[in-house]
């Protein structure tokens, strides 16, 4: 039985400002291929890039709102971009993950989606 992870890319925003444009197109090419096999495996749900700025970061304290910036400002690391996938479990949604060309430029997190409709 698969389950559904989340793989959260996170990146500071300056990291490809350091490389080079071979060097990404590099990273880039890495990738597609990478989300290509992906896909053909039926392991790639879904996923999109997200824009290059660290969001807004929401909390209702004593019935107030609040909204800063966030949810990394103080690192300035944000989160780049996300994939839902299948996997049978962590251990395999990790080695999914560790195949990730992100990895040469950011960290990666795995987190399982808990349903909310009551499966398992």
């Amino acid at each position: 039985m698969t389950q559904q992870f989340l793989l959260l890319f996170h990146i500071n925003p300056g990291e490809f400002a350091a490389r080079s444009r071979e060097e990404i197109q590099k990273i880039m090419e890495k990738w597609q291929t990478w989300a290509s096999k992906l896909a053909a495996a039926g392991q790639k749900v879904g996923g999109q890039k997200l824009r290059n700025e660290g969001g807004k970061r929401l909390a209702r304290t004593g019935g107030k709102l609040a909204v800063t910036d966030g949810p990394y400002a103080e690192t300035k690391e944000i989160v780049g971009g996300y994939y839902l996938i299948n996997a049978r479990d962590y251990d395999e949604a990790v080695a999914i993950a560790s195949e990730c060309p992100h990895l040469a430029v950011g960290r990666i997190e795995v987190r399982r989606i808990d349903p909310m409709d009551g499966s398992p």
